[in-house]
């Protein structure tokens, strides 16, 4: 097993415990070793191996490739070894069940190098699965259903007085109740806005989330979520909001950028086309929620939910998301550029909560009477 493994090569090639092995003893190790091993996982350890200048490999970096990790030295040794990955393509693998196929076109949807493609792909356990954006995008369609069946109105249902009421919508008038900066991305406006976030949640978000992991994906649309609607009281004061499109454009525009900055390594079908496609859609969504703004049917109901809550997310998505998706299995907080990252949003939240609390009342804005 694995921590035979571990006590054999310690014993036997680094007994004085230095840290380190030479390479041609590991070599001779691991190509005559009775011990099964994953193929692929010993074609790597031979690559990292075999690529060092040193003439040594570390010892912790052998556990920690075993243990299904690797480290950033790792993944520079096999881009710029003298030694190549057999495999070059992981098109070329055949035989494969329906969901190991699935697998391999999310690596090649999400990931731009064919290392860590075919890393993703033999590591891919379904541990734990994608469950983020599958619960947030049942949640919503479950309340969308819900004020549908309860209003008999299914497109504008922010010009339902009734709608507005509901204790999940972001209201300036209600903006010290905290929850409602996170639970309006529950609302929608009508089903066209419903299907636009769903569709785009369930095509990109999941993928995202096989790849990076909940954590890093549900960090991500949350603070395109809390960065919406903080915008919105910020920039659009009188502006209630409704909707999951800043954490969807959070999504979209971290992945997009992420494609562009990688465009050679991309090698999913009609990257270009679908691009373009991405951008007009989300480009119309923008100028339906302007339009929705600006220009209501019925004045008298009062404003109608902000478009800033979009283009808040795709700020969001552009810095924060590009470095998530840049940095696949390699730690964040290891690096200079997400704490300057973090630091810039936490300067937002603190901004945006002393103005909540102070700007409204010297400015004398007049604020719509809450429903």
């Amino acid at each position: 097993d694995r921590s035979s493994l571990f006590q054999l090569i310690q014993e036997q090639l680094d007994p004085e415990q230095t840290g380190f092995i030479a390479v041609e003893n590991f070599t001779s190790l691991a190509e005559h070793h009775e011990l099964q091993l994953d193929p692929s996982k010993l074609e790597m350890l031979l690559a990292l191996v075999q690529s060092n200048e040193h003439g040594h490999v570390c010892y912790q970096e052998l556990i920690e490739l075993l243990n299904s990790k690797r480290s950033s030295s790792f993944r520079r040794a096999i881009a710029n070894g003298r030694r190549t990955l057999q495999r070059e393509i992981l098109l070329d693998e055949t035989g494969l069940g329906v969901y190991k196929r699935f697998v391999r076109y999310v690596a090649y949807e999400i990931l731009p190098c064919e290392t860590d493609r075919r890393w993703y792909f033999h590591q891919n356990r379904l541990c734990p699965p994608p469950v983020f954006m599958a619960i947030i995008t049942i949640v919503q369609i479950i309340v969308f259903m819900c004020y549908g069946v309860m209003l008999n109105k299914w497109v504008l249902q922010t010009y339902q007085p009734d709608f507005m009421k509901s204790p999940l919508v972001y209201h300036p008038g209600h903006r010290a109740q905290i929850w409602r900066f996170f639970s309006y991305m529950f609302m929608h406006v009508g089903l066209e806005q419903l299907g636009f976030n769903a569709l785009l949640q369930l095509m990109i978000g999941v993928p995202l989330e096989m790849v990076h992991g909940i954590l890093r994906i549900s960090l991500l649309y949350m603070a395109g979520v809390v960065a919406g609607s903080l915008t919105v009281s910020i920039t659009d004061m009188r502006a209630p909001v409704v909707g999951g499109s800043g954490g969807v454009y959070a999504l979209c525009s971290a992945h997009l950028a992420n494609v562009v900055m990688n465009w050679a390594g991309m090698k999913c079908p009609y990257k270009l086309l679908r691009m373009i496609l991405a951008l007009v859609c989300m480009s119309s969504e923008v100028g339906r929620a302007v339009w929705l703004r600006f220009s209501p049917p019925l004045p008298s109901s009062g404003p109608q939910p902000s478009f800033m809550a979009h283009l808040s997310g795709a700020v969001v998505g552009i810095s924060m998301g590009l470095l998530i998706l840049r940095s696949y299995e390699e730690s964040l907080h290891k690096q200079c550029s997400w704490w300057v990252l973090i630091f810039s949003f936490i300067t937002f939240l603190l901004f945006a909560i002393f103005w909540n609390i102070f700007a409204y009342e010297l400015l004398g804005v007049q604020i719509p009477p809450p429903p």
